[in-house]
């Protein structure tokens, strides 16, 4: 997906729906592109409810969708999401397969929930490409599809202009990345806000973190403390070593249980945190460029630029003049 501005003509994303799908799942995104949050800076989002026929489908639990536009729409469509699946060896109908394969043969970006990777993989879509699905289903989608390369353990993957994500919350960390891919980390913390929900989760941290005993959760609260002081203090240098004495842990010892509890090694969260406070100082403010590289301790100008290049697949000047917005008298 690519980046649009502000000014930029509606989003358009289409929903597709039919008979299996999860309610969760669809209610997710109707929650994230479907409530208009205009008034507080979101840019507008056109969602489509799109099927074979425009008749009620039911869901699980009593529910029904009505679609209200067929699949036709998906030419129209600037995204495409797939829910998941109640029963995730059902079939989905082969006009939704066609119009999958039709929709990413133009190039359209198509992102699935939960076990909505097994509709792409029945459309052949995953064929040779990467995917992640609920850490549940994982034997099963690589079994029923080997020619799927099924990533283990993360929240969400992406592969070809095809996104794939974990189980349940994971779906939500799918839309909010895809928010803030095209409209910026603002936005999709805004939209976060509204659902109370966290505003960041990087796609390869952990599916799910174990706290066993009454010792691992004291272990959390430790590396709670030292991940709070890191952040009021991300224009410091920081290491392994300094933050596992500031935890009372050896470095090996710190590192290992920081990996069990956030699902990801403390060097990489360090630098997503990094990276997400840049992008809030690009979006908010008209700071110089090295001094937002100060401020969010990546030192230099050069290294921010290829922190970005690496995880954003851009630059720290493009990603400002594509999500720049700086409120009034708000200049740093």
């Amino acid at each position: 997906m690519t980046a649009v501005s502000a000014a930029a003509a509606t989003t358009r994303i289409a929903l597709v729906s039919f008979p299996g799908i999860r309610a969760f799942d669809a209610s997710v995104i109707t929650e994230v592109w479907g409530v208009d949050r205009t008034d507080r800076g979101v840019p507008p989002f056109e969602l489509r409810r799109t099927a074979a026929a425009t008749t009620p489908i039911p869901l699980r639990g009593g529910l029904s969708l009505t679609p209200d536009r067929t699949l036709s729409w998906l030419a129209r469509a600037d995204l495409i999401v797939v829910p998941g699946l109640d029963d995730h060896v059902t079939p989905a109908p082969e006009p939704v397969l066609e119009a999958l394969r039709r929709a990413h043969s133009r190039g359209t970006p198509i992102a699935a929930l939960c076990g909505g990777a097994f509709t792409l993989a029945q459309a052949g879509l995953l064929d040779g490409r990467r995917a992640v699905t609920h850490w549940n289903l994982t034997e099963l989608l690589r079994t029923r599809h080997p020619g799927v390369t099924v990533v283990p353990d993360a929240l969400f993957v992406h592969d070809d202009n095809l996104w794939t994500s974990a189980g349940t919350a994971a779906g939500i960390d799918l839309c909010l990345h895809l928010v803030r891919t095209v409209h910026g980390a603002e936005t999709a913390a805004t939209i976060a806000r509204s659902m109370v929900t966290a505003p960041f989760r990087t796609g390869t941290q952990a599916q799910f973190i174990e706290h066993p005993t009454p010792h691992a959760d004291r272990d959390a609260d430790t590396l709670a403390a030292v991940r709070a002081f890191a952040l009021t203090h991300l224009a410091e240098p920081h290491t392994v070593a300094e933050l596992a004495d500031r935890a009372g842990m050896s470095p090996r010892s710190f590192a290992r249980h920081f990996q069990a509890t956030t699902g990801t090694t403390p060097l990489r969260w360090l630098i997503t945190q990094r990276i997400a406070a840049a992008q809030k100082l690009l979006e908010r403010t008209d700071l110089p460029l090295p001094e937002v590289a100060r401020r969010t301790g990546f030192g230099s100008e050069i290294t921010m630029r290829q922190h970005f290049a690496t995880h954003l697949a851009t630059s720290p000047r493009d990603y400002r003049l594509a999500f720049h917005r700086t409120p009034p008298g708000d200049r740093g």
